[in-house]
């Protein structure tokens, strides 16, 4: 059960790091304990680990986490050392090629987008099931897992920006503004996810949840980290952006009638009643002013972008039914703590 945690106005990062989950977890953690000046070469097996596996997703969640705010504890210089590069790199290859072999090319960004924005009444998934059924014990365990994206909502995507030329970036750099709450620190999406976490009595802490989910929570933050970080995937992160802002809407709109059925408190009715507004608009701009603009530009992108909008459900739907499979079977959805 998730116990009812303090939370103060500011949390900061969480004060320790995670328990490992295998050897490359474990590989990353014992270096970076150290100082990158001292410490020998960074060494795991890649090769046989499980690229969905929880291990694999844990050590490259801490890589990419030295590219936002840090972890408790470490230098700062692991960031560009090396040896974890390399390591992350053969952790990023093994997980893109898992995406990829399950994810089918072909078709364009518009038909993509049509499909996307098509709405699905008599759907099953973790919004329908907690709009229609679901406990608050099960919505507090959703809004667990969703901490570890909506606590650095739109900083993956910010990675894109620079990548950008024209009419695509001054639009995508429209949305991104109105995602860190137009320019007032107290209306950024991830400070009002912080609000709704402390007023649902859980945890509000960055990254307070990290030991307590698996690869199919950590994949889809993983895969927007790695399409941020990587300039020939930016085509892949637009269109992955784009799949965002279609999708939100609606399933926001779900969100809120399940608080609002469980009596949940209004900061955290606020935070999805602010996207199913948002986002709208959104939709909009992402699909004529950023996708079009760019494809126009650089047209050897386009399946890239459908790439993206492809992969983001691929990832949902792994956690989608993890979830649901917890549900219907009546255990938790998150791992025990450590």
């Amino acid at each position: 059960m998730l116990n009812d945690i303090p939370t103060a106005s500011e949390p900061p990062t969480a004060a320790a790091l995670p328990t490992a989950r295998g050897p490359l977890s474990a590989a990353v953690l014992s270096a970076l304990v150290q100082s990158p000046s001292g410490a020998g070469s960074v060494v795991a097996p890649v090769a046989d680990a499980d690229p969905y596996g929880d291990d694999l997703h844990l050590a490259l969640y801490l890589c990419y986490e030295l590219h936002y705010r840090g972890l408790p504890g470490v230098d700062d210089a692991w960031e560009w050392n090396p040896d974890l590069l390399r390591l992350r790199a053969e952790m990023e290859s093994a997980f893109l090629a898992d995406v990829r072999a399950h994810v089918t090319v072909g078709g364009s960004a518009a038909e993509e987008m049509d499909l996307l924005s098509t709405e699905h009444v008599d759907g099953s998934g973790p919004s329908f099931h907690l709009r229609d059924t679901g406990t608050a014990e099960q919505m507090r365990e959703y809004l667990a897992h969703r901490s570890l994206y909506h606590l650095k909502e739109a900083d993956p995507h910010a990675w894109t920006i620079p990548r950008l030329q024209g009419q695509a970036k001054a639009s995508y750099v429209a949305v991104e503004f109105d995602e860190f709450g137009g320019g007032r620190g107290s209306r950024m999406h991830q400070n009002l996810f912080r609000d709704l976490l402390a007023a649902a009595g859980l945890d509000a802490t960055y990254l307070g949840y990290l030991d307590r989910v698996g690869a199919p929570t950590l994949a889809p933050v993983n895969l927007m980290s790695m399409f941020g970080l990587h300039r020939s995937l930016r085509g892949a992160a637009v269109g992955h952006l784009a799949a965002t802002e279609i999708t939100s809407s609606p399933g926001s709109q779900r969100l809120v009638k399940a608080l609002q059925r469980l009596d949940f408190p209004a900061e955290c009715v606020a935070f999805y009643a602010e996207h199913v507004e948002a986002d709208a608009v959104h939709e909009q701009v992402m699909r004529h002013d950023v996708v079009g603009d760019l494809i126009a530009r650089e047209p050897e992108l386009e399946a890239d972008v459908v790439f993206g909008m492809r992969a983001i459900d691929h990832v949902e739907n792994v956690l989608a039914d993890h979830l649901m499979d917890a549900w219907s079977n009546g255990r938790e959805s998150l791992r025990p703590a450590p």
